[in-house]
Parts: C-alpha cells; sequence; structure tokens
C-alpha cells in the first residue's frame, strides 16, 4: 500500500464531503486507502459517508475522542507506506499526491512535508509554513508585533514570513491540516501524543521528527484550499484555552524548565488577556443594542413627562415621584421585553421586528394599566405619547443602522450578482440548489469549463471570466467541480483573487455549494436546509412554551392527580425542563438517528403518537419529524402536552 490517507471529522459534513470528492480524484491509479474517523458527529456526517463513498473505511466513535487519539485510531489500522493527516474542510487538486508522493520518494531524508494552502477566497494561508513556537517567537506572534513586520526574520518567524511562499524549504512545523508523513518516521518517532486533546499536536510531532534526524519540508508545487475555521471555531473562549493549554503542554514537554516557565507565563498573559477582550467584546455586541434602546426610550420619556406636565397642568410637579421612578421604569422594562419577545435583538436583524415590539409593549401596558389601583393611573395620555416616541426612536435606530450597515438586515442586504462555470446540466442544478436554499442572489450567466463554447446559453468562455467578471459586476463565481479540475479551480481562483470576488465549488452530486470568504470567517455554504424550529425567534418561543407550562403543571398537578392520574407528568421532569435540560415537546423517536434534523434539547413526550415505532414505520416517522422542524408551532407543542398530561389515561 502506498498511501494512506487520514481524516478525522466532527460536524462538518458538507465540507467532508466535498474533501472526499477531491480525495478519490487524487489518488486513482495509487494503491491507497482512506480512513475516515469521526469523533461522534451530530449532522449525519457518518450516513453520508456510509451512502457515497462506500470504499471509506469508516471509525465511528461514540464521543468526541479528539485530533491526536482519532488519527492515531487510524494509523494503527492503515497499511501505507505514506500516511497523510488531512483536515476536513481541506480540498486536493488532482496530482496533489503524486506530487508529494514523488517529492518524498526523491528526497530519503524528509520524513514530512506540507504543500502550499489558501483559503477560500484563494488568499494564501500562512500557517502553511512555520517555525518552531520558542518563547520569543511565540510572544512576537502573540503579541502583534509578526503582523506589525510580516517579512522580518525575527519577528516573523512564527510564520516563517521571510521565506518565499512560492519556492520550496526546509521548515520546522508542518500545519495539521496536511502532514504528509513517511510511516518509517513514525515507527521512530511514535504515534500523535495523545496529551493533546486538540491543537499543538502537529507542533510537537513535527518536532519529534526532526529530533528523529528527519527533515520537514514545505513543498508549494501544488496547492490546496483549506476552509481554515470550519473544523473548529476559532473566536471562542473555549478555543483560547484550549490552544493555549496546548502550548503549555509542549513547552512543559520540550523546552528547559527556565524556558518552559518563561513561556508558559507568556501562554497565561496571552490567555487572560484574550479570554478577557473575548468577553468584553461580546458582551458590548450583546448589549450594545439593547443599551442603546433604552437610553433612547429613558431620555425621551423623561423629557416628554416634563413637557407633558407643563403643557397640561402648566406646572412641573403634577405627577408623583412615583410615576417617574417607578412606572416610567416600568413602561420601559415592558418594552425592552417585548422587543425581545419579538426578535428585535435576534441575528440577522430583522428591520420592522422593533416597531412590532414596541407595539406589543403597549398593548400590555395598557392592559395592565387598566388593572391598576386608581391611585396609579396616571395618564393614559402619557403612555401613547411616551409609546410614540419609544417606536419612533427605536425604530429609528433600526434605519439609521441600516443605512450605515445594510447587510445587518436580511431585507436590505445587497443581492449578489452570480455567475456559474459548469455545463448547462450542472449549471442548472447548482441554480435550482441555490435558489432553494433561499439565497439572494442573481444569477447573470453561464461561463463554458474550457475554452470554447459548447452551448447556446453559455455567455463567455473560461479564458474570458476576467472580462465577464469585470462587464457585469460578478460579485461570486460558483465552480461546478464535475466539469472542472480541482487543479482548474484553484488556479483560477488564485487568478481571480486580486478581484476581491467570492467563490464556491458545487461539488458533483452533492446538496451544498460551499466557500469561504477569508481565513478570519466561517465558511459559507448553500444547501437545502431548513431553518424553522432552529430559529431564534421560535428556539425562544419554545424555550418561553416550556417555562409557561411547566409553570401550570406544577400549579395544576395536584389537582390532575386527583382527577386524572397523569403518572407520567412528573415533578422530576417539570423541574428538567425548568432548569433547561430537557423540553417538554420533541421528535418522536425511531430506531433510526434523527441527526439530520435541527437540533433540540431531549424531550419527555413526541409531538404526536404512534403505536408502532418500528422500522417499517421509520420512513412515515422521519417525515413526519420533517414536517414538524420546518413548520413548527408552539400550537402543536401545546396539543401534544394537553394528550400526554391532562388527558392521559
Amino acid at each position: 500500500m502506498t498511501l494512506s490517507v487520514i481524516i478525522v471529522n466532527y460536524n462538518v459534513k458538507y465540507f467532508l464531503e466535498q474533501c472526499l470528492i477531491s480525495v478519490f480524484k487524487a489518488v486513482k491509479g495509487f494503491d491507497a486507502e482512506v480512513w475516515v474517523v469521526d469523533n461522534a458527529s451530530a449532522d449525519g456526517s457518518c450516513q453520508m459517508v456510509k451512502e457515497r463513498f462506500p470504499k471509506v473505511k469508516l471509525i465511528e466513535n461514540h464521543n468526541n475522542v479528539g485530533f491526536s487519539v482519532a488519527n492515531n485510531q487510524a494509523i494503527r489500522l492503515s497499511t501505507g507506506k505514506y500516511i497523510l493527516l488531512l483536515n476536513p474542510d481541506t480540498v486536493v487538486q488532482e496530482d496533489t499526491f503524486t506530487k508529494c508522493i514523488a517529492f518524498m520518494e526523491s528526497h530519503p531524508e524528509a520524513g514530512s512535508m506540507t504543500v502550499r494552502m489558501i483559503d477560500g477566497k484563494g488568499t494564501f494561508l500562512p500557517e502553511s509554513k512555520r517555525a518552531l513556537p520558542s518563547p520569543m517567537v511565540s510572544f512576537y506572534k502573540i503579541f502583534g508585533l509578526s503582523r506589525l513586520f510580516p517579512r522580518s526574520k525575527t519577528f516573523a518567524r512564527y510564520h516563517l514570513g521571510h521565506l518565499d511562499p512560492n519556492q520550496t524549504h526546509s521548515i520546522e512545523i508542518l500545519p495539521g491540516a496536511y502532514m504528509l508523513m513517511r510511516k518509517e518516521a513514525l515507527d521512530v518517532t511514535g504515534l500523535l501524543d495523545e496529551t493533546f486533546f486538540m491543537y499543538g499536536e502537529d507542533i510537537d510531532l513535527s518536532y519529534r521528527i526532526l529530533k528523529a534526524g528527519y527533515k520537514n519540508y514545505y513543498y508549494p508545487e501544488t496547492t490546496i484550499i483549506h476552509y481554515k475555521g470550519e473544523s473548529t471555531k476559532k473566536g471562542s473562549i473555549n478555543y483560547v484555552l484550549i490552544f493555549y493549554k496546548a502550548m503549555a503542554i509542549f513547552a512543559q514537554k520540550h523546552f528547559s524548565k527556565k524556558n518552559a516557565r518563561l513561556y508558559i507565563l507568556i501562554i497565561y498573559i496571552a490567555i487572560y488577556f484574550r479570554a478577557f477582550a473575548s468577553i468584553v467584546s461580546r458582551l458590548a455586541k450583546r448589549l450594545a443594542l439593547p443599551l442603546a434602546d433604552t437610553l433612547l426610550i429613558s431620555t425621551g420619556v423623561t423629557l416628554l413627562v416634563s413637557f407633558w406636565e407643563q403643557y397640561r397642568f402648566g406646572t412641573s410637579e403634577a405627577y408623583p415621584n412615583q410615576l417617574l421612578w417607578v412606572m416610567i421604569p416600568a413602561y420601559i422594562a415592558v418594552w425592552l421585553l417585548s422587543l425581545y419577545l419579538s426578535g428585535a435583538y435576534d441575528k440577522p436583524q430583522k428591520l420592522f421586528a422593533a416597531s412590532k415590539g414596541i407595539a406589543y409593549g403597549a398593548i400590555a401596558i395598557l392592559a395592565a394599566y387598566a388593572l391598576l389601583p386608581v391611585s396609579m393611573r396616571f395618564s393614559r395620555a402619557l403612555i401613547l405619547i411616551n409609546t410614540a416616541w419609544a417606536l419612533v426612536s427605536v425604530q429609528g435606530l433600526r434605519f439609521a443602522w441600516a443605512l450605515a450597515k445594510p447587510n445587518t438586515f436580511p431585507a436590505l442586504r445587497k443581492t449578489k450578482r452570480v455567475a456559474i462555470v459548469g455545463t448547462p446540466p450542472e449549471s442548472e442544478r447548482v441554480t435550482e440548489l441555490i435558489s432553494n436554499a433561499g439565497a439572494n442572489v442573481v444569477f447573470v450567466g453561464t461561463i463554458a469549463p474550457s475554452s470554447t463554447t459548447t452551448h447556446k446559453n453559455h455567455i463567455a468562455t473560461l479564458d474570458q471570466i476576467s472580462e465577464f467578471i469585470r462587464i457585469n459586476r460578478i460579485d461570486e463565481v460558483v465552480f461546478c467541480s464535475n466539469d472542472l479540475s480541482l487543479q482548474e479551480i484553484i488556479r483560477h481562483m488564485l487568478l481571480l483573487t486580486p478581484t476581491g470576488i467570492e467563490f464556491k465549488i458545487a461539488p458533483q452530486d452533492s446538496l451544498s455549494v460551499i466557500g469561504s470568504n477569508s481565513i478570519n470567517t466561517p465558511g459559507e455554504l448553500y444547501t437545502l436546509d431548513f431553518k424553522a424550529i432552529s430559529e431564534p425567534a421560535n428556539r425562544r418561543r419554545k424555550r418561553f412554551f416550556d417555562v409557561a407550562a411547566t409553570l401550570v403543571l406544577l400549579v395544576t398537578i395536584p389537582l390532575l392527580w386527583l382527577l386524572r392520574k397523569p403518572r407520567r407528568a412528573t415533578l422530576k421532569h417539570c423541574t428538567s425542563v425548568l432548569i433547561g435540560k430537557r423540553t417538554w415537546i420533541g421528535y418522536i423517536r425511531t430506531t433510526s438517528a434523527t441527526s439530520d434534523l435541527p437540533k433540540i434539547k431531549p424531550s419527555i413526550f413526541p409531538f404526536a403518537s404512534i403505536n408502532d415505532p418500528s422500522s417499517e414505520k421509520t420512513e412515515a416517522i422521519n417525515r413526519a419529524n420533517l414536517i414538524y422542524a420546518k413548520s413548527y408551532n408552539v400550537s402543536t407543542d401545546l396539543i401534544a402536552l394537553y394528550h400526554n398530561t391532562v388527558s392521559a389515561k
């Protein structure tokens, strides 16, 4: 066996699918095996692999055992002369493996190698080549000096910024996204250190290969796409902690005690700095709009009360302090709660959700006002005036924000002008897929995947793509990988990178179109998806229903026990729902998994009863679950809860 390709996957089904399509194109003519180790994905990855890639040797873990353990599972079973560790969010060219193995064969001193990597927009990824992260090298990287001096041999050493990315170099550290290793080198160094759960294991293994007397190489004669950040989201505090903890483990393992202490000190400074910055940033982003609404409403209301007193009564002391310090804050609190429940703080933003929230809040305030004692009914007119101000100010803030950042609001988001490179059948398939995904795009035309047009629907040829993009003001190009080699796709991405447009790839026979804007943003994909039950507003309504229903049940359970004996509506269930561990109503359980459906909390009751949950009924149940997910309504949960508690025998 010449080559063993090992891919560790965790919840990136569509990226894994595209990766495997490219891998099987690249192993043609090779004596190769492909391993996928799945770390308990909940997105249907394993089902997809079994259905689409029966030649893959699949290992299904029941828990997320981490990157090192998962890779070692496959390495121990592999039989290849060369072992390739490959990320699932990568795309390789058809000749990538051929060129790499030829390079390794001609360089017997090479223990491992990597290749040139670009992101989904065609931009070179500097982590394609790295140096050993010594204390000072890490210090320069962590505190931004490498960014200030990107070509410095001293300050930019972390990514070896002084080395030409278009030349082959002997380097120290390989990226874990693509590590091609000689099996005999692994026999000397040992496998990945399983102390590292995620991150750092590539640095550790690269360094051990060097210490064993081999060389590590960066080889730019072939290029792969790495949708950086898809396997792991890198903006979270959890990522910061895991990454820097891995660096601390590496320092303790390989550095002297003095250097290790210095390195760990730098690491902890970085952890606290990044964690604090991340917390502040998240709180600021989450609270900015509610605080702005509170400030606008409270300032306006205070001024309007004073104005109304002067206008209506001719004095500034017509109302008691109770109005200003008790009732007005209560009104504002009701409006803010109503804004939240109406989706005014959801992402993406809904332009008129704020108007709806203020209106609902005003109705609630007026209803409550009618129930108050006479001594606390100060003025309906004042409530209406303040409602008008709240409506104008809060909605006006959204309009101003929409003018400043129109992409924040889907209704105002710029329509992308899209061109598709492919044959008419594939172009039509991709057009239908993107349209069904609800993307805000306009299809400008189809470009032939060759130097000549082969169909009347082709507006331009591949040789004319640059001019076509310029003339038609194209924002995004979608390449059909069934009609164009990945080598050609990557070549044109590199040529078109200066235009600043976006790129996506439509894999053959796939229900997804995948892309990524930059190394700092998560990838985008168009796919046939449903978001009804997973939309923020519906998640909020479902949680609100769970809490309200639990409170009602807690009050009425003694009576229900007396009349109906609802043995399943137990106090234990009420407690688990109230603390958010479970939901009252969810999918019908079947013998097959529901991993392709949007995830919700474990449920106590199904939304519908079924007498025969056998495999024969699985297809019907799956269809019912799909309808529930796509067309979620609180009334469905209410009816189901009623049948399972009040009317249960």
